[in-house]
């Protein structure tokens, strides 16, 4: 079967599941209904949940998910600016095309005076569009709760010629990103929606020249498609690189931003009825933290920014009790208690002039978590073996000092941890001063910890440092802590004055 009558087929299937769950109840009143109508104009959410229970449903429990606060807001931004010039900056997964695409539009459409005409949906490609237009045909060709109360609207045209029209005079027309929009209106109307989806592509992003024609093109040419009653221009999208056509616009006078990532600093999703903590955790887990990054935090992080890829070598390093000296140094990032925040202790043993990283701690957890990390460690490190634990002076301190004390009760001693007391300079100039080591090929990686999840994340971080980062950056910071003391000692080491009787001048040496 070829793969257009696939997607008719599939369509099909949309449009009887449409109709299926839109149900409407023929014993209502007229008034009834009219009063439907009047809250269904004002109350975004029960437009929502009324005439679009099919997007609404938990696919697991069948349960009813409400729209998250800010689709809510967004939804009313739009209405109520005939104007506005937006983008909408939203990670996957947050029902970007089926809000901007489809429910916006239709909550436009049904305003008492209506609010769109002419609508302009730009896709990745052609057929990219065609098909995001393909879901709002079909809401208004099979949605029977909408055509009850607002009456029949398709007329003719096919989404998959990238166009329809309605019968009161709606055009609506698809577009593939570089496709010239000249001319495009229907009758007397001009386009007064056009909603730009998720544009970027990696391939693109990794072209300057690409994203800067692209971006020419949709302030020029498209944004000109507007008469001279104007109209709203939205763009929806997650940030996957800074040199992407999104960040154009967002860096565009005018142009307000709706920045939302999965979660807060707190790990509070930002859409709870739909997402929650743990899947977002199981997610975080199998992608890696710089993938997971791009994709639902809106920070795309450049590897190799500060650290080279090909500057990573592995070999199975030696048995502990050979090393000069070892360092564990724990960076706890410490705020309390938040799951949401990376706390990071990085080992590292010095032989002759090379410097191996043994084992890694790099989680989201609580403070016990960590303190519990570090005694498992500990306990597991076969006596006479060199090693000092460190911790940042600032940090060691209240609670966290109080979670060391409490385990080491516990446990019947104290861990013998100190305070790195050193005044720090910049983070930045710190990390980037010893990525030097790496790049002579000093720093050698244990192969046995190559699939360890705790030194996963923390190559993430350490691939994706650089300066300005909103990621999280204790990885590296620890393996500088870490680094600086191994220098630090054996430098002091490197002369060591010998006491005894003074030679006479005449004394060969």
């Amino acid at each position: 079967m070829s793969e257009t009558k696939n997607a008719l087929l599939a369509w099909k299937r949309l449009g009887e599941s449409i109709a299926s769950q839109s149900i409407i109840n023929a014993q209502e009143t007229p008034t009834e209904q009219e009063n439907r109508k009047a809250k269904a104009r004002k109350d975004f959410a029960f437009f929502v949940r009324y005439y679009f229970p099919h997007y609404c449903k938990n696919e697991e429990t069948g349960e009813y998910i409400k729209p998250a606060k800010f689709h809510t807001k967004a939804a009313k931004e739009i209405l109520n600016n005939k104007n506005i010039r937006a983008v909408y900056q939203w990670p996957r997964g947050h029902a970007k095309s089926v809000y901007m695409d489809v429910i916006v539009p239709m909550w436009l459409i049904c305003q008492e005076k209506r609010l769109l005409n002419v609508m302009i949906l730009v896709g990745k490609s052609e057929d990219n569009a065609a098909t995001l237009l393909g879901d709002l045909q079909a809401e208004l060709q099979y949605n029977a709760r909408y055509i009850h109360d607002f009456g029949t609207k398709y007329n003719a045209g096919d989404w998959q010629d990238g166009q329809f029209v309605t019968q009161d005079d709606m055009a609506f027309f698809a577009l593939g990103r570089g496709q010239s929009p000249r001319g495009l209106r229907h009758k007397q109307y001009r386009p007064d929606y056009i909603v730009i989806d998720d544009i970027d592509d990696d391939q693109m992003c990794r072209n300057d020249q690409r994203v800067n024609e692209c971006a020419k093109t949709i302030k020029s040419e498209l944004f000109g498609c507007f008469g001279a009653g104007g109209g709203r221009f939205i763009m929806v999208g997650n940030l996957i690189a800074k040199n992407s056509v999104l960040q154009k616009l967002m860096d565009t006078k005018g142009v307000s931003v709706s920045k939302v990532n999965i979660m807060d600093s707190k790990g509070v999703p930002a859409w709870p009825e739909y997402w929650k903590p743990e899947r977002i955790a199981e997610m975080q887990q199998f992608m890696g933290y710089r993938e997971f990054q791009k994709e639902y935090m809106n920070n795309p992080v450049t590897e190799g920014a500060v650290f080279k890829a090909d500057w990573i070598k592995w070999k199975q390093c030696e048995n502990w009790r050979k090393y000069d000296q070892i360092v564990a140094y724990c960076d706890p990032s410490f705020k309390g208690t938040e799951k949401s925040d990376f706390k990071a202790v990085k080992v590292w043993g010095k032989i002759k002039s090379e410097l191996h990283c043994l084992k890694a701690f790099c989680r989201q957890c609580t403070i016990g978590e960590l303190v519990r990390w570090f005694y498992d460690l500990h306990e597991s490190i076969p006596q006479g073996t060199p090693i000092d634990y460190f911790i940042e002076a600032n940090m060691l301190q209240d609670m966290i000092l109080d979670e060391f004390t409490a385990e080491g009760e516990r446990r019947g001693y104290q861990l013998p941890i100190r305070g790195d007391k050193r005044k720090k300079p910049d983070k930045f100039q710190r990390v980037e001063a010893v990525s030097a080591l790496w790049e002579r090929g000093f720093v050698w990686y244990d192969s046995r910890q190559k699939e360890d999840f705790d030194m996963q994340a923390a190559m993430d971080q350490t691939l994706a440092f650089e300066r300005g980062m909103r990621g999280h950056d204790d990885a590296p910071d620890a393996d500088e802590g870490a680094i600086y003391i191994l220098q630090r000692t054996a430098r002091s080491h490197i002369f060591e004055p010998q006491i005894g009787k003074r030679l006479p001048p005449s004394a060969s040496y």
